[in-house]
């Protein structure tokens, strides 16, 4: 794992516990806001562990309004666990710590449980369109979010996260770029 990743995650990981530690009422928004602010990361760095991490913020905050104490400590207990494995080094520990966060999501809700396919596909759709608002071309942000071309395509057709698209360079500038570089003189 690449060390500004590592931090990045390890970032995550501990802002996560402190929203969770103290059960408010704003932390619901708290994760959403984390989760969404994670996409940046992985736009930026596009790495699994990252992916991973984010959907599973954006689960949480899908389901923390309905945890129950317990709940909330074990998921606690091991996101501490995990990002204390991540800073030693041990990857072996950290992946087994977020399988097991993935477990508790599953366990803490009986509606997530029954629908977690549905609220781990919309996860992966919903990040998938921040990272096409970031600029990431949509087979790129499909194929980082392990999702097909025509899953993320129709949430970001309903969205018009696609037609919001702006150039920041106007075509006749990017023209004129293209044909210096090939050393074309401007109508021959």
């Amino acid at each position: 794992m690449k060390e500004v990743v590592k931090k990045e995650i390890l970032e995550l990981l501990s802002k996560t516990i402190s929203i969770l530690e103290v059960k408010e009422p704003k932390d619901v928004e708290e994760l959403k806001a984390l989760s969404n602010h994670a996409v940046e990361g992985v736009a930026l760095h596009k790495d699994l562990d990252m992916i991973s991490v984010t959907v599973l913020v954006y689960s949480l905050y899908k389901i923390a309004k309905n945890m129950t104490p317990q709940d909330c400590q074990g998921v606690l207990k091991d996101l501490r666990m995990a990002k204390t494995s991540l800073e030693q080094g041990n990857l072996g520990k950290y992946n087994h710590g977020i399988k097991l966060l993935y477990s508790l999501v599953r366990k803490c809700n009986a509606k997530v449980k029954e629908h977690l396919q549905d609220v781990m596909q919309a996860a992966k759709i919903k990040k998938g369109t921040v990272l096409l608002q970031k600029g990431l071309s949509l087979g790129q942000a499909a194929g980082l979010m392990g999702l097909s071309n025509w899953d993320l395509q129709q949430y970001a057709g309903k969205t018009m996260v696609i037609e919001t698209h702006h150039e920041a360079v106007p075509a006749k500038k990017r023209m004129a770029t293209a044909l210096k570089i090939f050393n074309i003189q401007n109508g021959k």
